[in-house]
């Protein structure tokens, strides 16, 4: 039986120790650059879809994203591994350097090539893969990328950074100082890696290592004994998608941890994020257990993004105020900080869907208006007038319900993503300074009147009209509360 999860308290502790913590990230890195666009027809040539390509973002893959992680959940991240010395090369260094809590501690031989993976995106959907692999000069030796680490990963991807001359080096740096040692494995022997602290393999990689079936609790329990037995590891933690997570100890049971439910966007660096977070944790003086529920949620957070992404605190801490359909004030975003996670969400290649208005007394035809608006976007943001902007608007006796109760009752729709609010007149400047892809509004509204509408488009966005359910309005509905009222009395 697990332990429980730590509260939101905790959580927020948790986050703050991690800040003072470095950790050193060593394997193979790689660039991941992402092509988005749109398909409208197959090509005449073949029966392929065509893409019209809109953009393309790159970022550190493979280990860098491990780095990444840990830079984005505050720690700092040491980053031992090869770059090429190509373009692609000079683009993952720059890009590295950009990352304020990443230590570039990379080895640029001349005989060694850049592994570039791109993905070919439309609609939230891989079309296609291509990688460019490079099999030379993966060697890595510079024991300084371990000096004053709280913790050492191995992120081996079998591309040759993680032989046995790193794996040697990384287990004398953490018997020296006491730092956890976690690898994320690859390949089907896992005796190579010695008496680490933890390995964390995915459930197929399990199998692969023992030849056991693992598609149900009873089989990963058998497979990870078999898999203790036959190493000097100290523990393992398998990931199971869906299932969660399940962890035994030398010496110990098994444990099984189940997963969070959450809509799965892309898995792409799911491990990463898993990685990052358990070297945090063990790190941090949490136990194993406690380790992996905080692998959990964040791993949790990241399948909800498009791309090799990461996880901010931020976004922790509002998945665990949010469980269980808690909701609060704090989930109404300063204009700032929605800015900020707009930006992310662009960045990971989603589409940023906004509307606003009272949202006085919600009702079936405002829930089925959101609904028909998710449709739309990947990321919604609802805006809300404020308590003034409504009275301004709707007459003294407006609104019924304050600001604070419409964002807590329009933020539990999980047809929303994010929820703010403006007190001008219109939400022009809102617009403006969010920069959203897609802006809709009523269909009681022509194109030409919905405020906002030539700026979208003008950075490339659209205009949407969403229909209203007749016969549903707030207006109506405090009508009909007026007169029961009246009868009553």
């Amino acid at each position: 039986m697990a332990e429980r999860s730590f509260d939101l308290a905790e959580l927020q502790n948790l986050l703050e120790r991690i800040k003072g913590i470095k950790v050193a990230c060593v394997g193979d890195l790689m660039l991941d650059r992402f092509v988005y666009g749109e398909v409208s027809r197959i090509s005449p040539e073949a029966p392929i879809p065509v893409l019209k390509t809109r953009r393309s973002v790159s970022m550190p893959g493979g280990v860098g994203n491990v780095a990444r992680n840990i830079a984005a959940l505050g720690a700092t991240a040491r980053l031992g591994a090869v770059a090429g010395s190509d373009a692609a090369g000079d683009e993952l260094a720059a890009l590295i350097a950009d990352e304020a809590r990443i230590e570039d501690v990379l080895s640029r031989p001349q005989d060694a090539g850049t592994i570039v993976k791109t993905r070919f995106v439309s609609s939230g959907q891989q079309l296609l893969r291509l990688d460019e692999e490079a099999t030379s000069g993966a060697s890595y030796s510079d024991p300084t990328v371990f000096e004053g680490c709280g913790a050492i990963l191995l992120s081996d991807y079998a591309k040759g950074v993680v032989n046995d001359g790193v794996i040697a080096l990384a287990l004398e740096a953490a018997k020296s100082t006491g730092a956890p040692l976690i690898v994320d494995p690859k390949g089907t022997d896992f005796a190579r890696y010695g008496s680490v602290d933890l390995i964390k393999p995915n459930a197929s990689e399990l199998s692969a290592a023992t030849g056991l079936p693992v598609g149900t609790d009873e089989e990963v329990e058998r497979a990870l004994a078999a898999l203790i037995d036959t190493t000097t590891v100290r523990a393992v933690v398998v990931t199971r998608a869906g299932k969660g997570m399940s962890m035994i100890q030398r010496g110990g049971k098994v444990v099984h941890f189940p997963g969070r439910a959450r809509e799965v966007f892309d898995v792409s660096g799911a491990g990463d994020t898993a990685l990052a977070a358990l070297g945090l944790g063990l790190a941090a003086g949490l136990s194993l257990e406690q380790s992996v529920q905080f692998a959990i949620l964040a791993s949790g957070v990241v399948v909800g993004k498009a791309g090799t992404a990461v996880v901010t605190p931020r976004e922790l801490i509002d998945a665990e105020r949010t469980r269980g359909g808690r909701v609060s004030a704090n989930d109404l975003y300063e204009v700032e900080a929605l800015a900020d996670q707009v930006a992310r969400w662009q960045a990971d290649g989603l589409k940023v869907g906004f509307t606003n208005g009272c949202f006085d007394i919600l009702h079936r035809g405002h829930v089925a208006y959101l609904a028909q608006a998710r449709g739309w976007c990947d990321r919604l943001v609802v805006a809300l007038n404020t308590d003034a902007s409504v009275s301004a608007l709707k007459g003294p006796t407006r609104p019924v319900n304050n600001l604070d109760s419409r964002a807590a009752v329009i933020g539990a729709l999980a047809s929303v993503d994010a929820v703010t609010y403006f007190d001008q007149q219109t939400p022009l400047d809102l617009i403006n300074r969010l920069r959203p892809n897609v802006l809709i509004k009523g269909s009681d509204y022509t194109k030409e009147q919905v405020v906002g509408a030539v700026e979208v488009e003008s950075w490339g966005g659209e205009v949407r009209l969403a229909s209203f359910e007749d016969g549903y309005s707030t207006t109506r509905t405090i009508e009909k509360m007026k007169s029961g009222s009246e009868k009553t009395a």
